[in-house]
């Protein structure tokens, strides 16, 4: 249990100590196929609800999401766990809730509903959604503290450093750079920034308990070097590489509570409050039940599977989580994917300079399948930022409007279902369609679907969520030109070839719809509906090109996706 004041309850605090009881749904862990499989465990960045949520936690969530999904198609009886949630303690929480008025647990009860509605509106399939707020989290991180305090690697000492109120960290000397005023300006000034993430810094001291992290950078290097796949993209595995090439001091993990008073008490002094990174990354292990009453929680999904955050927490992620779990002897997460920013003009998004794109507004326009699928299709390489382009995001929509949607509006028309019947009954292609011409134009779009759920894999496999989404695309190009150059309605194209093309098309529409079910859940599952595509066959091993899988009685003629 977290300690508190002798003689003093949560609410007699100034400030309250912020866990509280909030009811939540616990994943089943129980094995629906195999009971010696481990849960696929996927995470993104708990968000900090000092403010409302911005573009870029869409992403995050969305890039998640389509993994997670992915995975349950993969592997349909193997449990996926999805966490996401609320980093609510630390300075700037405190402080924006004193500029509203407000408590901060109640200033953070109100902030969190926005991220739980931005969940709900983006289809996020969310298993676990934790606040760092609840009383099961807070007793963890106390947990985890004692834990490492067992082990002694938590000392006491002072601390002088430059702090970033912003980042809430501690940056070195080497992390940190001098910014002058430029010429010409009234006000000579000089300030200190962090190099990593451009957040003003000002020189702090202060006493405070330490971490021994400079007893895990060797450990860490040969770590990373035995597995260099474990950082996605390479760009940002060489990012840690550096960071672990020069010495490390050791990290300051708490704060004085007469400087921070909103977070969670050191459970053997308190008047000192945890660092609020070290409660944040304790999430993901809370959030799978940590700590475990047996074993090294294998059972709940630990470790995850695949962590996704942003380039700006890499170091937290990459090196100070790593750490503590190199030092609990627990095992290391298998896959870390550090995406880039999203931009507007190439410009950070700041809430100052009135750039920060809204995605509630986004998705109220252009309707979630379709902002989903242009985050994977224009930010689904991760290795640079992207600039969030409205005028892209309205193309992108007509693209996929039309490639997907106006195809199934052409191919399920009355009057090509009514000569496709004539035909033949849709199990297989004919050998009427001989020299007609049919048999040449649609070799590539058969080449392509033959090869779809392989390449698709592999780029998965490979993170590469945008060149996924392009093979299906291309597939799907494909698939238009052909039903143009046959041409099914006119009335000089034999039966036979209407048929064929008439089937061919319900066909690649199968594939990609099963293979799109990870980008764009609502508008793949309405074409797979529309097709008659029972729900238990829509796994990624049935992606393969098969005449004969769309029954032609089952398919509902005329719905409009888009």
């Amino acid at each position: 249990m977290v300690s508190i004041p002798s003689g003093l309850t949560l609410r007699a605090l100034s400030l309250p100590i912020s866990c509280h009881r909030i009811p939540w749904r616990r994943v089943s862990t129980a094995a629906t196929g195999s009971d010696s499989l481990k849960p696929y465990y996927i995470t993104t960045p708990i968000f900090y609800p000092n403010s409302v949520p911005h573009i870029g936690h869409l992403y995050s969530l969305v890039v998640g999401d389509t993994f997670a999904r992915y995975n349950q198609i993969r592997h349909p009886k193997r449990p996926v766990h999805f966490v996401n949630g609320t980093d609510e303690h630390g300075w700037k929480i405190q402080k924006a809730a004193e500029a509203k008025g407000m408590e901060p647990l109640a200033f953070c009860d109100q902030l969190s509903i926005h991220f739980r509605e931005l969940i709900r509106k983006a289809d996020v399939n969310v298993t676990r959604f934790t606040r760092t707020t609840e009383k099961e989290h807070c007793e963890a991180v106390g947990h985890l503290w004692r834990q490492l305090d067992a082990q002694g690697l938590i000392y006491k000492g002072q601390h002088d450093g430059w702090y970033s109120i912003s980042d809430e960290c501690f940056y070195t000397e080497t992390q940190i750079t001098k910014v002058e005023t430029p010429a010409g300006t009234q006000v000579s000034e000089t300030r200190y920034m962090s190099i990593e993430t451009s957040s003003s810094v000002e020189r702090l001291t202060e006493e405070n308990y330490k971490f021994r992290l400079s007893q895990f950078r060797e450990p860490l290097l040969a770590h990373y070097k035995r597995n260099p796949d474990t950082i996605f993209p390479a760009s940002q595995y060489d990012v840690v590489m550096e960071m672990l090439s020069e010495p490390m001091s050791d990290l300051s993990i708490s704060r004085p509570r007469a400087r921070l008073r909103w977070g969670i008490p050191v459970p053997t002094d308190p008047e000192q409050t945890i660092y609020v990174w070290i409660d944040a990354l304790t999430t993901y292990l809370s959030s799978v039940g940590y700590p475990w009453s047996s074993g090294n929680g294998l059972a709940q999904g630990w470790p995850p599977n695949l962590q996704v955050i942003g380039k700006d927490i890499l170091r937290f992620h990459a090196i100070y989580l790593p750490a503590m779990l190199l030092a609990l002897d627990m095992p290391l997460s298998h896959k870390l994917l550090s995406h880039a920013h999203w931009t507007v003009e190439h410009r950070k998004m700041s809430k100052s300079l009135g750039n920060v794109v809204d995605p509630i507004t986004a998705i109220d326009q252009y309707g979630i399948d379709v902002v989903r699928y242009y985050l994977a299709r224009v930010g689904g390489r991760f290795k640079g930022d992207t600039s969030w382009d409205s005028e892209q995001l309205e193309k992108v929509s007509k693209e996929i409007a039309s490639l997907l949607g106006n195809l199934y509006l052409r191919i399920t028309s009355k009057s090509i279902q009514t000569r496709a019947l004539q035909g033949g009954d849709g199990t297989t292609l004919s050998s009427g369609a001989e020299g007609t011409g049919f048999e040449g134009v649609s070799q590539t779009l058969v080449d392509r679907l033959q090869g779809l759920q392989e390449q698709v894999e592999t780029n998965m496999d490979g993170m590469v969520v945008a060149e996924a989404l392009e093979q299906i695309t291309l597939v799907l190009r494909e698939a238009n030109a052909v039903l143009t150059a046959v041409a099914p309605w006119a009335k000089s194209t034999p039966v036979q070839t209407v048929h064929d093309i008439h089937v061919l098309t319900l066909e690649c529409l199968r594939v990609c719809g099963i293979l799109l079910q990870p980008f764009m859940p609502g508008k793949s599952g309405e074409l797979l509906n529309a097709l008659g595509v029972s729900t238990d066959r829509r796994s990624l091993a049935d992606a393969v090109f098969d005449v004969g899988r769309v029954e032609l009685d089952k398919v509902i003629p005329g719905v409009k996706l888009f």
